[in-house]
């Protein structure tokens, strides 16, 4: 047989299906079954199969067929180059609300690549606009009946929608949602909304329209747009006030118990932003339906702080015990704007529960993008150690996860971790999202 191209293996994992067989890491996977390999999906559908036959290319171009008996589901053990195994697809839209095109010039070029590939939906969470999706992509969905994907919406008015991706077919592409429902694909959605644009009766009626894909559609959230200082030449775009986050709460909240009293389901959420922004309290835990739209940002300051609550129950109970030696130190972390005085008001409960302990909390305003943005997620270096210098720091400073580049210890503005803690003299601790990490990171509990 020959194939061109195939997906060049990266690595082989010890003791695996692929060592035993003697694939190596520099060789090529060209067909599964007598069959072309796309991407990632067509190789886990095919590898499922209990008795597989693999097509492998050796690096001198000598073609290996492989007869694998195997247990179903189990993994060959093959790491591929391309986690994708493809390609990675751009955006063709021109969002007006888009943050990419918000962004200052000089940045690392994987900052301004737009992605709307729906391969990604399903493996990393991300939304897409559903323009980018070929037919063909629309039918290994369903054959493959991958679930859930993530949707964003913007609008349920076709013509609207077209204005604000800037794109003549993305009132069609809507109909996709059609065949995905009706092939019973679990979807999720997205509105981020634009003050005067898809705001108002254009809400009401997007939401409407949702609801018709219950229970297939599980739950859409609504983000407020985020506007950075660099917007010149774009599309004019108005911050909500405190009197618009009330309007669209009550939205909300009216659509959230007309829903639930028909199907069980709060549906339709409002971003953490929102209520902050109304000045109104988090809903309670159960109104979030159990997280669906964590990664949104709808419901995580209150899992955050359910978290807390319950590690610091579990903490008290230690305290009675006399299991938490306490020595005194002085420690301090940052955040964003956003969530700056639930942190602060966890570390004043820490400081009432251990003495000797002090934090200091920093909400730092984000000067790179502008102070409209408040998530930390957005935070630069160059902003927390210009804002930090000369401030009590104690002996370590605890920084966010999410305020790093995945996997790495750079910013967005590529300032690193060391150079930071050089900066501020301070050693720096990376504490990961949840409220008992918060917990024991204090703690220095590993």
């Amino acid at each position: 047989m020959n194939r061109q191209k195939g997906h060049l293996i990266k690595e082989v994992l010890p003791g695996s299906i692929a060592a035993e067989l003697d694939i190596a890491a520099g060789d090529r996977l060209l067909a599964i079954n007598n069959e072309i390999i796309e991407d990632i999906f067509d190789y886990q559908f095919y590898v499922e199969d209990t008795y597989i036959e693999i097509l492998i290319e050796k690096p001198d171009g000598e073609q290996w067929v492989l007869e694998v008996d195997k247990d179903e589901d189990e993994d060959l053990g093959i790491i591929f180059d391309n986690g994708l195994m493809d390609d990675y697809r751009s955006c063709h839209n021109k969002c007006i609300f888009c943050f990419i095109d918000q962004m200052p010039k000089g940045m690392r070029d994987t900052l301004y690549f737009k992605d709307d590939d729906s391969r990604l939906s399903f493996l990393q969470g991300n939304y897409v606009t559903l323009t980018n999706m070929s037919d063909h992509d629309l039918d290994r969905i369903i054959k493959y009946h991958l679930s859930p994907i993530n949707i964003s919406f913007q609008t349920m008015n076709p013509q609207l929608r077209c204005k604000m991706l800037n794109n003549r077919f993305a009132g069609e592409a809507l109909k996709k949602v059609d065949r995905l429902f009706d092939a019973g694909i679990t979807m999720n959605g997205q509105i981020v909304l634009c003050k005067g644009v898809n705001d108002g009766a254009e809400l009401e009626f997007s939401i409407r329209e949702m609801m018709k894909y219950l229970p297939n559609l599980e739950s859409v959230s609504v983000v407020p747009v985020g506007l950075s200082k660099y917007r010149d030449g774009l599309y004019p775009l108005m911050p909500f006030t405190r009197e618009d986050a009330k309007e669209v709460l009550a939205t909300i909240h009216h659509f959230q118990r007309e829903i639930y009293e028909k199907y069980g389901t709060h549906f339709i959420h409002a971003s953490d932003e929102w209520y902050i922004l109304a000045g109104e309290e988090l809903p309670p835990e159960e109104n979030y339906d159990g997280y669906l739209q964590l990664e949104n940002g709808v419901g995580m300051i209150r899992l955050l702080l359910s978290e807390f609550q319950d590690a610091m129950e579990k903490l008290r109970k230690e305290q009675e015990n006399d299991v938490i030696l306490m020595r005194e130190q002085e420690i301090s972390m940052v955040t964003g704007k956003l969530a700056f005085p639930y942190i602060r008001q966890m570390a004043e409960e820490m400081m009432r529960t251990l003495h000797g302990l002090t934090i200091h909390v920093y909400g730092i305003r984000n000067d790179f993008f502008g102070e409209m943005i408040t998530v930390s997620g957005l935070l630069t270096g160059q902003d927390i150690i210009k804002q930090l210098k000369g401030q009590p720091l104690g002996e370590r400073l605890l920084l966010p996860q999410n305020v790093l580049r995945s996997g790495e210890d750079v910013f967005l503005d590529d300032v690193t971790v060391p150079e930071l803690e050089k900066a501020l003299q301070v050693r720096a601790d990376i504490v990961k999202s949840s409220g008992y990490d918060f917990v024991d990171s204090v703690l220095l509990r590993a």
